[in-house]
């Protein structure tokens, strides 16, 4: 059976990417290496915040089909590469990458698109993937065509779509782009083609770069004012009010997932390896690492102004790493409980979107009620925080939202 479009991985990225190309009337296969996603999406069942069993219900009468063995890209038009891109030690892991491409590359045919979307450094679709594919005796460029679109999906958030998201691509060859360019447009409003592979690939470390800068500033302005007694908040209400040469970020506890945590690393890495440098982006992760220690020890701190801290219970209110989602994935929450934990205060959790949470395998008790301190990590829509924080003696609100004479921000 012919097929246009064969996702390899089924995560947040590509779980999204085949539902948008099933609504286009596309035919679809996806494989993942995970046997019980695969297992879940033939029964009907989402893994993916933003993708409902009716939405997999949907895709699965449209004929999709999710599989572990790689062979339906030998009947592709189009593969798309979706696979983590994650850090060992602190660099960049591209393992995923490498087994996909190896897989891809045994099934692959003259005439495929080949696309990367997942997260790298600048080079890595020519200087790694590319080598790896044409390992079967094709050539990219020649062949088949190679091209990079970052992948730009924000968990929870509803104002963009897949489609009213514009996509960029780069090719290896100005051919490679055109034919990325036309399959994206069945499934996006805008299409913007780079230059070339490595401007797709470091546009996407730009864009992520960017917020992990301006986070890191109001971060550590936010521990500057607390240090001279200043509101934090209410200098970020003043200044908003600049129509012209300033946008908002918001400080917090720390920052999660995979884009902002991860995706600098990337660009910092390949910068140390040629010479280049990245000092603005590397001291930015260093303060946004160092927010959870921080709001451990404010905590701390309000606790020993009434009591021992050994011993006092902690409710964090919020542990998913941002607003709306039940990812947790690099939450700051997980170092908030080590630290606090590390001092002997019993730690609990409310948040209604995590069912589950545990840190270095020992589970943290879900609920709420009386506590000695609330600590408010994230503000879920879901939450009546007035409701939860009532029978806490104090709060530390790391997210500007909690109101109460007990309530102390960040």
């Amino acid at each position: 059976m012919a097929l246009d479009l064969v996702v390899v991985g089924l995560g947040y990225v590509g779980l999204p990417l085949a539902r948008a190309a099933c609504a286009a009337g596309l035919a679809v296969a996806g494989v993942d290496t995970s046997r019980e996603v695969v297992a879940g999406l033939r029964a009907g069942r989402s893994h993916v915040g933003d993708i409902t069993d009716a939405e997999v219900a949907e895709m699965l009468a449209a004929g999709f089909t999710a599989t572990a063995n790689p062979a339906p890209v030998g009947a592709a038009d189009t593969v798309v590469i979706c696979v983590p891109t994650g850090l060992v030690d602190g660099e960049p892991d591209l393992s995923a990458v490498l087994s996909a491409a190896r897989s891809v590359a045994r099934h692959l045919r003259p005439g495929t698109l080949v696309v990367l979307e997942s997260t790298s450094f600048p080079g890595t679709t020519e200087e790694v993937l590319a080598p790896v594919l044409e390992s079967g005796g094709l050539v990219a460029g020649a062949d088949f065509h190679l091209a990079f679109s970052p992948e730009r999906i924000d968990p929870g958030n509803t104002a963009f779509s897949f489609r009213s998201t514009p996509k960029v691509v780069g090719g290896l060859t100005p051919v490679c782009a055109k034919r990325c360019a036309a399959f994206y447009e069945d499934l996006v409003d805008t299409v913007v083609v780079a230059s070339g592979l490595r401007e797709a690939e470091t546009a996407k470390l730009l864009e992520n770069s960017y917020r992990l800068v301006n986070i890191a500033l109001v971060d550590e302005l936010a521990v500057f004012c607390a240090g001279l007694g200043v509101d934090v908040w209410e200098v970020l209400r003043c200044a908003a009010t600049k129509p012209f040469g300033f946008q908002p970020f918001r400080p917090g506890p720390g920052v999660g997932g995979h884009c902002i945590p991860v995706d600098p690393r990337y660009l910092a890495a390949r910068a140390r390896a040629s010479a280049l440098p990245a000092t603005m982006i590397t001291t930015a992760l260093e303060v946004t690492a160092g927010m959870p220690g921080y709001v451990a020890r404010r905590a701390c701190e309000l606790l020993a102004a009434e009591r021992p801290v050994a011993g006092s219970s902690a409710l964090l209110v919020g542990v998913a790493y941002k607003a709306d989602v039940a990812d947790v994935r690099q939450t700051p929450a997980t170092s908030v409980v080590r630290q606090l934990r590390a001092l002997g205060v019993r730690v609990a959790y409310h948040d209604p979107h995590v069912p589950a949470f545990a840190v270095d395998g020992v589970p943290v008790p879900a609920g709420s009620g009386p506590c000695d301190i609330a600590v408010v990590l994230q503000d879920h829509a879901a939450v009546d925080l007035g409701e939860v924080l009532r029978d806490a003696r104090c709060v530390l609100d790391t997210r500007g939202v909690a109101e109460g004479d007990n309530v102390v921000r960040l």
